[in-house]
Formats: C-alpha cells, structure tokens, sequence
C-alpha cells in the first residue's frame, strides 16, 4: 500500500474537510504550496552598487571627498596599505578603492579583502564621527561585503559590524545613515539567525525612528525594504515584539504613493501573515485589509503581486478572518485577476480562490454572487498547469463544503467538463473526490442516473476506466467504487440528453432538479 503522499496532506490541511471541525480552515502545508514558494528574486535580499538617494553632491562634501570617477583601481597590497596606514587621507583613499573593487559586477574580490584583515579597520572607521567621508567609505566596503554569500555576511557581523551600523542610523548626514540602513538589510536578508540578532540589538526603533513627514522618498525606500527583510523567515518567525513594534510603521508606509515603498512593506505583510491563525490575526486587527484589497489592483504588477500573496494568506485563515477580506471586496476584484495576461498572478489568484471556497456555504454564494465561476472554469478549461492545480482544489472545496444547490450550479457553469477533461494529468485523487462529491449531491436529488449519463457523454467514465491501472492504490480504489456504485449495466430508462450549444440539457418524465 502506498504511504500517504501529498495529496493526502493537503486535503487534510485544507480549511473546510468538515471530517473534523477543530481543523477547518486550516492553512495548506507548504510543501505542497508551490506559489508560496516562488519568493522574490535573490537580488532583492541583497543588494550591491545601490545609489544612495541622499548622496550629496560632491560640492557639498568636504573638500577632501574623492569623486568616484577620480577613485582609481589599486592593488590589493596597496589598498591594505593605505586602509591600516595612521594618515587619515591614505585611510580614505584605501576605503575608496576597495569599496570601488567591491562594487564591480563581477566577482568582486570579497573573500580577498577579508583575508587580508581589513575587516576589523573598516569597523573602527565606521565609529570616527569626526571623519565623515572615512567613515562612509568604511560603510560602503562593509556593505558590499555583507551582499556576498552567508560567508561573507558572518564575516561582517562577527567584526562587529552590528552595533556599529545601529548607531550610525542615528547619523546627522543623512548619507551615512542611509548607508546604514542598506547594510542592515543586507545582513537581515541573510535569513533568521542574523535577522534575530538585529532585533536583538534593537535595530527596529533605530530604524523607524528615521521615518518621518520630511524624510526623502528614496531614503524610505531603501528602509522599507530593510524593514520587509527584518519580516522575512518563519523558521522561526520574527519575534512577535519586533512584529508589533513594525506593524504600525507598515500600515503608514502602505498609505503613501511611491510604488517601490508600496511594493516592500506588502512582501513584509506578506511574510507576516504566511502562518497560523494568530499571526494572521495580528495583520487582520490593524485594519489594513482593505488597503491590501485596493492594491491588488494597482497598476504595477510589483506592488498587485504582494497585496494579492497578503490577501490570499489572509483568507487560508478563519471563517472570520476570510470574512473580513471578503467584506473588504476581494471577490470584486478576483475576476479580473483570475484573467491576468501574467499566469503567476491567475495561479495566485486561483489559489486564493480556493481557500475562500473551502469556506462554509455563506461564503461560497458569495463567489457564485460575485461571478467567479465563469473564471474558474476559464482556467480549468485554458490555465496553465500550476493555475488548473489550483482550480482543481477550488472545484473539490466548493463541492465540499456547497450546498447542493451550489454544486448544481457549479456543474451548471462548466466546471464539471473541466475537471473530467483533466483527470489524465492532474491530480487524479483531488478531481475524484469532486466527482464524488457531485454525486452525493445528485443522490439528495435521486438524479445520479442524469448525472452518470452527462459523465459518459463527456468522455469521464473511460477515463475514471482508465484510472484503476492507476499506480496509486487509493485513486484505483476511489475509481473502482465510483464505477460499481454508479456506472453499472443497468439500462437507465426514460432519460435523454440533448447536447446543445449551452452545455448539456436533460429530459426526463421525472421531475428532477440537476438540470444541465
């Protein structure tokens, strides 16, 4: 007998089973959530070469400042030189060019410059708050060595570089604080372990007391992102203090208009809200939902992804918490998401739509009411593959928790020829249990004969023939019952289907309702 294999999962993580009520509504295992996996490209956890926003202009720096494109490329052994000389101008110079080696686009000579022991130099530097350009140049070389690999990054804090960084946000030039803030993000995206040592540090109110009304756009950028990888990592989850102590920020930070701000502080409510139902009450109780709800139909496909991941994390929680997101309109906006010319947006949107139909019937009307059948059955019809997946588990929630007026319309609507025409590629298991929920709908209905025929027509009863070679145990069982229950020799008398253009129609001298 096969063992229990990830369909299995997720079926019993699946909010609505209604098998044991304690377990409704319980969020899918991610193992088994593909689309909560496609996290942002590396390059946003790190980053190398930023311009800072709030560089001044080379006039306005002291008149020992060396240009960048004055800054020459010098060996090694003379930047080690001049970074461990006792002249402050040779210091400078040294920093500036290894910050400018640390900046190339390939292959930067991290590991070089740490071998070389410059490290522990660039640290002190970053405390002389008499020598400005030295100590922002000692920052800009510590921060391009934290974007390296988890190596590097310990390399830097095991300097001591944390504490050094923490005071530096509190820089009266709003250059070097804002250097400051690049590199603590650099090392909280470097994952749990040195985002914790962070918050440890006390780096969230240094942070968020640089937010204020005249703080420059491209400043709060760079600190929105720095604020969203502190949110990052549920192994182990940021600790609820630091959650309650950025919320407020991220709720501010979502009201303003610049599209990369947007962009951050959703992925961060993202992150904090992929958990259980505690942590997502924690994002529903700032009252935020409706904001996320509007966002995920903003233009910029940067910030409508996010909104769109936050939202459908919301609604794998409780009964409660789905209605919350459902009164903040998030079926008005589905549709149009479900038809997104990008697959990545329709797969996340049929994903969210399945948790919602995983909900009880109340909820289910509601996406009958705000015309989601006719999308889904869209993509289970032309979706991509991942999208269909997800489609699928819909169909099953919906027809396991639907009234079987619901069901009806469900089948009514398309979705019944959808699932039969993905039984040979998709996961067999999950469309079963669909087509068996559909027909204990039908037998409340005594219309099993109808149903069985409308099967056949379709072309399902060869294919759910098919699927007792089936290499899974439970899908050759599940197949097999379906056929000796429903699909025996006896003649059906009375009853013809007449295909037309608008789906399939029964006559009957009987009086029935599972009308096609």
């Amino acid at each position: 007998m096969p063992t229990k294999n990830v369909v299995d999962e997720r079926i019993s993580k699946f909010k609505n089973k209604g098998k044991d009520p304690a377990k409704l509504r319980e969020k899918r295992i991610s193992e088994c959530v593909e689309l909560r996996k496609v996290h942002k490209n590396e390059s946003f956890l790190k980053r190398r070469n930023l311009t800072l926003s709030s560089l001044p202009d080379e006039e306005a720096l002291s008149p020992d400042y060396i240009s960048n494109a004055m800054v020459t490329f010098l060996p090694l052994e003379d930047i080690i030189r001049d970074v461990n000389s006792d002249c402050k101008e040779s210091q400078t110079r040294g920093c500036q060019a290894a910050r400018k080696l640390l900046s190339q686009e390939r292959n930067p000579p991290l590991k070089e410059i740490v071998d070389a022991g410059l490290l522990s130099r660039f640290v002190t530097f970053l405390c002389m708050d008499d020598e400005p350009n030295l100590q922002f140049e000692a920052a800009w070389a510590l921060t391009n060595i934290a974007s390296g690999t988890s190596w590097h990054t310990r390399q830097v804090v095991e300097h001591g570089a944390v504490p050094a960084f923490i005071t530096l946000l509190a820089s009266p030039m709003l250059h070097i604080s804002e250097q400051a803030v690049w590199a603590l993000g650099n090392i909280a995206g470097d994952g749990a372990a040195y985002r914790d040592i962070l918050i440890e540090c006390n780096v969230v109110p240094a942070l968020l007391a640089r937010i204020a009304p005249d703080t420059p756009v491209g400043y709060l950028r760079n600190l929105t992102w720095t604020l969203s990888n502190l949110c990052r990592n549920k192994n182990p989850f940021p600790p609820a203090s630091a959650v309650q102590q950025v919320l407020p920020s991220l709720i501010q930070l979502l009201h303003l208009g610049d599209k990369d701000i947007l962009s951050d502080s959703c992925w961060a409510i993202s992150y904090l809200s992929d958990g259980d139902n505690g942590r997502i009450d924690v994002v529903v109780k700032t009252g935020i939902v409706s904001r996320l709800v509007e966002l995920m139909s903003h233009e910029e496909l940067s910030v409508a992804t996010p909104a769109l991941r936050s939202i459908g994390n919301i609604v794998s929680g409780s009964d409660l918490q789905t209605q919350v997101a459902v009164d903040a309109g998030v079926l008005k906006v589905l549709p149009q998401l479900m038809r997104h010319p990008k697959a990545s947006v329709q797969k996340e949107a049929a994903w969210a739509l399945s948790n919602i139909a995983a909900g009880p019937c109340r909820q289910i009307q509601q996406l009958i009411t705000c015309g989601l059948l006719p999308p889904l059955v869209e993509q289970l019809r032309n979706g991509d593959f991942k999208t269909q997946r997800e489609a699928v588990w819909a169909v099953t929630n919906f027809t396991s928790g639907g009234t079987v007026e619901q069901v009806v319309n469900l089948v009514q609507s398309g979705a019944l020829e959808g699932i039969i025409n993905l039984l040979q590629v998709k996961d067999a298991k999950v469309i079963m249990e669909a087509i068996n929920n559909i027909f204990l709908a039908a037998e409340k209905l005594g219309e099993t004969e109808k149903l069985s025929l409308l099967i056949e027509e379709l072309g399902g009863l060869d294919r759910i023939e098919m699927l007792q070679n089936h290499e899974n145990d439970m899908v050759y069982q599940a197949a097999h019952a379906l056929i000796e229950k429903y699909f025996g020799d006896g003649e059906v008398v009375g009853v013809k289907v007449d295909s037309t253009d608008d789906g399939f129609v029964f006559n009957t001298d009987v009086q029935g309702t599972f009308d096609f």
